[in-house]
């Protein structure tokens, strides 16, 4: 069990607000308005400890490299929207990994991206 701080609350409750897939800027940003003195090397330290907690989960995006989300959501997809950058959730998945494999390979996982405009950036 790890032990509560206001650096690590402050880090948990920015994933309880934006409910998405975020990078370590995003993090850093929106926790050093409730701690200002959080810092980059806080923000790391933390987010290895919540992955490593089962709290964090980590997102390899191919182009936004390493994002954080939380834990205990189905199974879903992303958005990312290239003009402000951010990561979205897709409920469900639409994908048959039985169709979508070829004969003789097995699937162990994926991950998709869609890439566009979001609903805020495209207006």
């Amino acid at each position: 069990m790890i032990r509560n701080t206001t650096q690590r609350n402050a880090i948990q409750d920015v994933f309880l607000r934006k409910d998405r897939p975020l990078r370590v800027e995003e993090i850093l940003q929106t926790g050093s308005e409730r701690v200002e003195s959080l810092n980059q090397a806080t923000v790391y330290r933390n987010l290895k400890l919540l992955v490593a907690s089962g709290w964090l989960r980590i997102v390899k995006h191919p182009k936004l490299g390493i994002l954080y989300e939380r834990t205990g959501k189905a199974h879903h997809h992303y958005f990312h929207c290239r003009s402000c950058n951010h990561l979205f959730d897709l409920p469900g998945c639409a994908l048959n990994e039985k169709e979508a494999t070829p004969p003789g390979f097995t699937t162990e996982a994926h991950e998709v991206f869609l890439f566009g405009l979001c609903s805020g950036c495209g207006a």
